[in-house]
């Protein structure tokens, strides 16, 4: 399948952060596909106009929508945007994460990572038609975080990414019975995030020794590239996928 044969036209889609990095470039992707895509953002309506701009000019649909993902309205007008401007809710993208925020609170990092993300897939399913696909994008040190360290400053967003992964295979007999596809992305520390900048100013050469231990890092379109290969492919329920490789990880 190649991406230029519109292989989603005709379907709706949400991607979760999707302003900026890696949720937009995949969201430039899944448009250029043909699906219309509900372009989802906290504070930053600019950053997300312009991402809908330019699905736009390669001839996709996009709409952009505010909603902050930690309350249960954001998931709801996120849906609805969907079903009311493409008809269809058939693809979600949980791309959105965080907890490095000092200004969000404590509790932040669990809320936004395992509590929002069941909260957006319980919404979602209500009005996703069986053959629809859930794609969770997380990374190797959250997904490995129970059988390896990862530094200081990223644990507790490791682990609450971990627990809603966790969480969200808990749905899968949910997902199940409604013919729906849980798919599982992995990818490692991702050039050009602003979790990779967070990171390395807590942690001075933390990414320089990151990109040695892993022999390469993803850039964020490489990335994204390989999120919407996982799109419409043939898997089985609850597929990870490790992008890169995993090797000191599964070591």
């Amino acid at each position: 399948m190649t991406n230029s044969e519109k292989d989603l036209t005709g379907k709706g889609a949400i991607i979760t952060g999707s302003s900026r990095g890696i949720g937009a470039a995949t969201a430039q992707l899944i448009g250029e596909r043909g699906a219309g895509v509900v372009v989802n953002y906290r504070a930053k309506a600019p950053r997300a106009n312009k991402v809908v701009k330019g699905i736009e000019a390669a001839g996709g649909k996009a709409v952009a929508v505010q909603a902050d993902l930690t309350e249960a309205a954001g998931a709801q007008a996120l849906v609805d945007t969907a079903v009311e401007n493409f008809g269809s809710l058939d693809l979600l993208i949980l791309n959105a994460s965080g907890g490095m925020e000092a200004d969000r609170g404590e509790d932040y990092a669990l809320k936004l990572n395992r509590d929002a993300q069941v909260t957006m897939v319980k919404t979602a399913i209500q009005v996703m038609p069986a053959g629809s696909q859930i794609v969770f994008v997380t990374s190797h040190q959250a997904h490995f975080i129970n059988q390896v360290a990862t530094m200081d400053a990223y644990q507790p967003v490791a682990r609450s990414k971990r627990a809603g992964e966790d969480a969200l295979r808990a749905l899968v007999p949910v997902l199940d019975e409604r013919g729906i596809l849980l798919t599982i992305v992995s990818g490692d520390m991702i050039e050009g995030t602003i979790t990779a900048t967070l990171l390395n100013r807590a942690q001075p050469g933390a990414l320089e020794a990151r990109r040695e231990a892993a022999g390469k890092l993803y850039t964020v379109e490489e990335f994204a590239a390989e999120i919407a290969k996982l799109v419409g492919a043939d898997l089985e329920q609850a597929h990870t996928e490790l992008v890169g490789g995993a090797e000191d990880f599964l070591s």
